[in-house]
């Protein structure tokens, strides 16, 4: 392998564990200082976590949505092109056409938008005597499977509830991505649950990398967010991962690596083909 081949076949990932409050202007402060800060530790690419610009609920995404451009995607312009980054902005609630998205907004090193990724699979869930949300009361779900390339490798992008669906996970791995991103917000009921559960699924089904970015936990919120943002390697062991307050963590994702997995377990080349299928009804955002 010749030195740029190897030089690019690593690259290091920050994931934000941002503190969210009510107030817009002191997320998007917060959320750019620490861009800048993950950027100078020297991240390649830069995660935020789900509803980073405001507080998770129903209640509250009519009153913080944005048409995008807007003011938080512009502040995340700024931060992608000032620090020279990927950065993949968590997700914001977006006013589009009289309808709200739960939309993730990715842009590239000189600031440009690279994509768009609205969550597919709502968030409606009934846990008895523990917890009832229902994003679908005021959020309308997106329809198209979200990629994006870098120098580094493909990335594929999904919002908190979309990691469930292990379909989704596996056509963005057979479309050649190998790092899954996921802003998410699971709660104290799934969190302990089932967030690092689905993370290391993923990663083992696909043999990729996967990372999500969560909110910091506050007890104090009507959503209690579970935090322990991570990053999981392709044998799918945890490599990174957050406690429960704010912070940034950091993987350094080895292409080498997983190219070394998928050939000693290759399950890929193994796929019997002719007894079952997953297919994509549409072509994705790439």
């Amino acid at each position: 392998m010749s030195t740029l081949a190897k030089a690019m076949s690593k690259f290091r990932l920050a994931v934000v564990q941002l503190q969210v409050g009510a107030v817009k202007a002191d997320n998007l402060s917060r959320a750019k200082r620490l861009v800048k800060e993950a950027a100078g530790r020297g991240g390649n690419l830069v995660l935020l976590p789900e509803c980073f610009n405001s507080p998770y609920g129903t209640s509250f995404f009519s009153q913080y949505a944005e048409r995008i451009p807007g003011e938080s995607t512009e502040l995340l312009s700024e931060a992608a092109r000032e620090n020279q980054v990927y950065l993949v902005g968590g997700s914001i609630p977006e006013e589009d056409g009289g309808k709200l998205y739960n939309s993730c907004i990715v842009f590239g090193p000189d600031g440009k938008i690279i994509l768009k990724h609205r969550k597919i699979h709502l968030f409606d869930i009934d846990v008895p005597g523990k917890i009832r949300f229902q994003e679908s009361e005021t959020l309308s779900p997106g329809d198209t499977l979200s990629m994006f390339e870098t120098p580094f490798c493909k990335v594929g992008v999904g919002i908190c509830y979309d990691i469930r669906f292990a379909e989704l996970a596996q056509l963005y791995s057979r479309q050649g991505c190998q790092l899954l991103v996921y802003p998410g917000a699971f709660n104290m009921t799934t969190g302990p649950a089932h967030w690092e559960l689905l993370q290391r699924a993923r990663a083992v089904d696909n043999q990729l990398y996967v990372a999500t970015a969560s909110p910091a936990r506050d007890e104090s919120s009507s959503y209690v967010a579970w935090g322990h943002s991570t990053v999981v390697n392709p044998w799918g062991e945890v490599i990174s991962k957050a406690g429960t307050e704010e912070e940034v963590i950091y993987a350094d994702i080895d292409l080498q690596y997983l190219a070394d997995v998928r050939q000693q377990i290759p399950i890929t080349a193994q796929r019997r083909h002719d007894l079952y299928s997953v297919t994509s009804v549409q072509r994705g955002n790439s």
